[in-house]
Order: C-alpha cells, then sequence, then structure tokens
C-alpha cells in the first residue's frame, strides 16, 4: 500500500515558455510543444508517456503562445492526469520559472516540452528518490565530428606532432530531464531569469553534489528544423 501512494504521488513540471526561435518556419503559428510528430504534438506524446509513468500531476510552466497550449492541454482528464498552469509574465529562462510554482513537493521532474525519448521516466524519478540526491540530470552521449583536420603541435617549436582527419568525439550531454529535490529552490529568486547553467554553476560552486543517470535508448531534442525533420522520419518508433 506505501508503495501504491509513492507511485501515484510523481509530479513532474514541463518548461514550455520559449518561442521556438530555432525552429522557425514551423513555429511562426504555432508553440514549439504544439508541433506534430506524425499524428500528434510532441507535447501530447510528452504527457501520455509521464502519464504511462505514474505520474498524476503536471504543471505546464508557460509565456509564448501561453492560450494555445491551455486551450489544447485543458485540464488533463482526458490524459488521466491533474494539469495546471503556470504563466510568466516575462522570460524566466529555464529554472526561473520554479519559483512561481507554490505547491511542489519533496522531488519532482522537470523536462522541457521539446523532448523526444524512450527514458523511463518512473525508473528515473525513482533513482533521484532512492539515492536522496539534490539534483539528478538525465544524460545522453552524443558524438560530435569536426570538419577540419586537427593538428596537434609542440608549443615550443610549433612542430607537428600528431594529425587527426575530421576526428570524432563523444561527449554526455544533458537530455532537458532532471530530477530534483525543493531545497534546490534556495538558489532560485522569484520573478528572475534564471537558467539550468546558472543553476549549475551555483550548486557547484557551493560543493553540492550533482548525480547524472545515462540514458542509452532514443533521444532528440527538438530545438533547429534538421532536428524536427529527424524526429518525423522517426516518429513510428514506439515511445
Amino acid at each position: 500500500m506505501v508503495l501504491k501512494l509513492y507511485v501515484m504521488s510523481k509530479r513532474a513540471i514541463i518548461l514550455a515558455g520559449g518561442k521556438g526561435t530555432r525552429l522557425k518556419p514551423y513555429t511562426i503559428s504555432l508553440p514549439k510543444p504544439l508541433v506534430p510528430i506524425g499524428e500528434q504534438p510532441i507535447l501530447e506524446i510528452i504527457l501520455k508517456q509521464l502519464a504511462s509513468n505514474g505520474f498524476t500531476h503536471v504543471t505546464i510552466a508557460l509565456n509564448h503562445f501561453a492560450n494555445i497550449i491551455k486551450a489544447y492541454v485543458g485540464d488533463g482528464s482526458h490524459f488521466g492526469m491533474k494539469i495546471d498552469f503556470s504563466t510568466e509574465l516575462e522570460p524566466l529562462n529555464t529554472m526561473g520559472p520554479l519559483s512561481l510554482i507554490k505547491d511542489l513537493p519533496t522531488n519532482f521532474l522537470i523536462m522541457n516540452g521539446d523532448v523526444l525519448t524512450n527514458l523511463n521516466y518512473a525508473d528515473f524519478y525513482e533513482y533521484h528518490v532512492k539515492n536522496n540526491n539534490l539534483f539528478t540530470i538525465s544524460s545522453f552521449s552524443r558524438e560530435i565530428e569536426t570538419n577540419y583536420g586537427v593538428l596537434n603541435i609542440d608549443q615550443s617549436s610549433s612542430n607537428l606532432l600528431s594529425f587527426q582527419e575530421k576526428p570524432k568525439f563523444s561527449y554526455l550531454v544533458s537530455m532537458g530531464v532532471y530530477m530534483a529535490n525543493k531545497a534546490v529552490l534556495t538558489y532560485i529568486a522569484r520573478n528572475k531569469s534564471y537558467g539550468f547553467d546558472d543553476l549549475m554553476y551555483d550548486l557547484l560552486k557551493n560543493k553540492k553534489n550533482v548525480n547524472t543517470k545515462q540514458h542509452d535508448g532514443y533521444w532528440l531534442d527538438i530545438g533547429r528544423p534538421a532536428d524536427y525533420e529527424k524526429a518525423i522520419i522517426d516518429h513510428e518508433i514506439k515511445f
């Protein structure tokens, strides 16, 4: 019975207030979370995923095109969850909107409203809580290829030591999906622009532990037209 109550108390915050400038022209008349992936908007895909992972209360942080998103989503009853909204009067970046939400629980999920992934949100939630983390980042390994021949030289003589033609490098990147303990709110001033980067710098400066959990499945951040076009091609993947 205790486990059931724990599972049924999951809360998520979806960040959907951005203008989607990099995704133009698709976002000229639509907010980015409502651009269609196949037959449904990416926000609808996310909400269905969260519902199937035991999340029963979602707050959507809004700014740009707020009324369109509200009208589309409604109260969440058709997703089997409660959905409410927090609307900022001016852009507050990624973490700033959290300062406007008064009823946050001890631990909660935060995610961007343009993330297409098959991440198991329930497992990610439970990993964070089980390890008593302050902040947990869902990470993904990205391979980046440079378009140049890379020279490694001796700094004293400028002689060439080694050469790589268009080398590839792997980096762990943030997926735009996080778990947070309510204690992080002490760093976020109300009605001030405050980003994910600001929070990371502040937590590191104050020697607070930030944990990561790597996801090895599918992930795509729909931030640019090329990403969106790939998402359309990939939409038959079962999320």
